[in-house]
């Protein structure tokens, strides 16, 4: 029967085939075929054309309209490519690489405002994509949302932490907050990740002289800067601004500063970095009473973060920091594919922030709000010193007694009926533009309309019990939970955060059970063997059920971050 079946199977597929080989495509189909071999080509008005008809022959078909509007864009047909990528959005909200389009055309046009909204909604659905966060934090910075830019900047580092360009965003967005030190450091982060990033040579070189008042650190790393190859189109400027650097310093009528973090030692002997160019600031833009000023812009040929400060070489000049325009990426083109998990909660509860630098960028309660791309719980039992371990080791912790602690008491809700998508999609949308914004509120009503709307949407599920487990409305976000489990059951993710609100509720053994069926589906999650550790060794007192899950941590992970605490535990409380 079998064979019988395969057969079949061959006899359909050759005669597909056959199909294809003899023209007898169906219309649309060969035209959307023919479309992408245009574009594929470089042929991008006669892609336009295929594209064209083919979204006349399959009116609903996301794809099409989406390439539609890659092959207008392209030939320079703006009003019409963004038609084309809302006609896309309209039959399918999943098609989540439209909004990065969109989001580009609106760019290219200098509508930010409209922009941000695309790129914010794409980096939620696809939250380790760093062009889509680069993309983002452009938008913002021309729109005068620093903090905002500075959230999305860190997004990058989280997911790709040698990344020069997001440091020196972070730097310019702490410039721009009056702490010049701080740019400082991050320029120089961003030459120990990429030793001739140009941009941020620059940059150091011009804080340095006109902030820290520190010339023999900005001539340093002037002379570094023109001793890049190829040279760039502003070369002659920066030369003569540091020959005149020179011979205020070789006549001793400037006194230097030392500043805190010194020149990379690869500065020396730089490889060949990005180009840049010179550009004019408006005279009402440069606040400085010289005529003619010059504006130094630096900025590497294919990126789409602002790269550098403008500087007029005047007295006292002011340094007015602004990005350079972003230039144009290729669009994208994409199947279906359905939107990431976009949230996940801080940890319960939030550690206190301490003053560093790096801490207050990365281990802040709002750097936490920044989307990830999942919750990672650290650090076991706190041990501060062998002596205070030793002690507790001999107090030995009774745990607590299993009857006095509360049990959750679950709905068990059955998969629900599929809604209105198109209805919720919107209100969607509505609520992720409210959590960008931090108004956890708005985005949780919107979540919600929006799960009601369609409640077999496992994506409004959860997010509606994701902002409640934000604000610590436990009782819903519960509930939320149950229902995203409902629609689908398998999320390790869902599950995953269920069992951390369980836990925040003080429903800790039904918190355990939850980790407990995760394992049994996949025993290589390292987070929920460390988060059933913790929750073991810090709430129920109980070292022997911690130690096996702390052991698997480590041989599933060892150079995870609480490794080294683990082995402390260890050694302290033996098996």
């Amino acid at each position: 029967m079998l064979a019988k079946i395969n057969s079949v199977y061959a006899l359909i597929f050759l005669f597909a085939f056959a199909l294809v080989l003899s023209g007898c495509t169906p219309a649309g189909p060969r035209a959307l075929l023919q479309g992408k071999r245009e574009l594929d080509a470089g042929n991008d008005a006669a892609a336009a054309e295929q594209f064209r008809l083919a979204t006349s022959l399959l009116v609903t078909n996301a794809n099409a309209w989406n390439y539609y509007g890659v092959a207008l864009q392209r030939t320079g047909q703006p009003d019409e490519a963004a038609r084309a990528y809302q006609m896309a959005l309209k039959y399918d909200r999943d098609l989540v690489e439209v909004h990065f389009n969109l989001g580009s055309l609106w760019q290219e046009q200098n509508k930010f405002d409209a922009a941000a909204a695309e790129f914010t909604a794409y980096s939620l659905h696809r939250p380790n994509d760093v062009e889509g966060w680069r993309k983002l934090a452009y938008a913002q910075w021309k729109l005068g949302e620093f903090n905002s830019a500075e959230r999305s900047y860190s997004s990058i580092l989280a997911l790709k932490k040698d990344d020069a360009e997001a440091y020196h965003g972070l730097g310019l967005t702490r410039l721009q907050r009056g702490k010049s030190r701080e740019a400082a450091q991050f320029f120089a982060a961003a030459l120990r990740s990429q030793p001739d990033f140009g941009p941020a040579i620059l940059d150091y070189a011009i804080v340095s002289q006109q902030y820290l008042r520190d010339p023999k650190t900005a001539l340093s790393y002037y002379r570094a800067w023109l001793a890049l190859t190829p040279r760039a189109a502003n070369w002659d400027e920066v030369n003569t601004l540091a020959n005149a650097l020179e011979q205020t310093l070789s006549g001793g009528t400037a006194t230097a500063v030392v500043v805190n973090q010194p020149p990379p030692k690869s500065i020396a002997a730089p490889v060949p970095a990005p180009s840049l160019v010179v550009a004019k600031a408006p005279a009402a833009a440069t606040n400085v009473s010289a005529p003619r000023p010059l504006v130094l812009v630096a900025r590497p040929a294919a990126t789409s973060a602002p790269l550098a400060l403008k500087i007029a070489p005047t007295p006292s000049p002011k340094i007015i920091t602004a990005p350079p325009p972003v230039p144009k990426l290729v669009p994208r083109m994409a199947t279906v594919t359905p939107p990431a998990v976009v949230a996940v909660p801080p940890p319960e509860p939030a550690p206190e922030p301490k003053s560093s630098l790096w801490h207050k960028l990365f281990g802040s309660e709002k750097a936490a709000s920044a989307p990830r791309p999942q919750y990672l719980e650290q650090g076991v039992t706190p041990l501060p010193s062998p002596e205070e371990t030793a002690s507790r080791a001999r107090r030995a912790v009774e745990p607590p007694p299993l009857a006095s602690i509360p049990r959750y008491h679950y709905l068990a809700p059955r998969p629900p009926a599929a809604g209105n998508r198109t209805a919720a999609s919107g209100a969607f949308t509505r609520a992720q533009v409210y959590e960008q914004g931090e108004k956890w509120v708005d985005a949780e009503q919107w979540y919600q309309q929006a799960a009601e709307f369609d409640p077999a949407w496992f994506e409004a599920q959860f997010n509606t019990a994701v902002i409640a487990h934000r604000m610590r409305n436990y009782s819903p976000a519960l509930a939320r939970y149950e229902q995203a489990l409902a629609v689908r059951p398998d999320s390790a993710d869902a599950r995953y955060n269920f069992a951390l609100a369980l836990k925040a509720a003080g429903y800790v053994l039904d918190a355990a059970e939850e980790f407990k069926k995760i394992l049994a589906a996949d025993s290589s999650e390292v987070r929920t063997q460390l988060a059933l550790a913790n929750l073991y060794a810090q709430t129920l007192h109980d070292p022997a059920k911690a130690r096996p899950h702390y052991l698997k941590v480590l041989a599933l992970d060892p150079q995870n971050p609480a490794a080294s605490d683990i082995r402390f535990w260890l050694s302290s409380n033996p098996g």
